[in-house]
């Protein structure tokens, strides 16, 4: 992979099923570097199939900004703190969006933090 595509921003987007799942996992993204941003949203009510049988459930949607560099390490964090078999994980590249902020996302997600 390219420099610049490491650098290509994503949107990630996960659903936990409890709200202190959702600050936990979001405060772990951004205080490991992995997100700059995480956007915990007000509970949703999703309805699925799972294992033949259709599901009802209410669920707390993350919006994860980070880059194509960290994605797999976001993954693997939602994977840990998930307690579902098949987490929702699904990651948007970024077309367009303000340059100021876009290079931000690259700054926080790019270098390495002290410890």
């Amino acid at each position: 992979m390219t420099s610049s595509q490491l650098n290509q921003p994503l949107l990630v987007l996960t659903n936990v099923p409890e709200q202190e799942l959702a600050q936990s996992l979001a405060r772990t993204l951004v205080d490991e570097g992995l997100a700059a941003c995480v956007n915990i949203l007000a509970p949703v009510a999703s309805v699925y199939r799972w294992q033949g049988k259709v599901e009802h459930a209410s669920e707390i949607p993350l919006l994860i900004k980070t880059t194509q560099a960290r994605y797999a390490e976001v993954e693997q964090a939602i994977c840990r703190a998930h307690p579902y078999d098949v987490p929702e994980i699904v990651a948007l590249p970024v077309a367009a969006g303000l340059p100021a902020y876009l290079q931000w996302m690259r700054e926080e997600t790019g270098k390495p933090l002290s410890t």
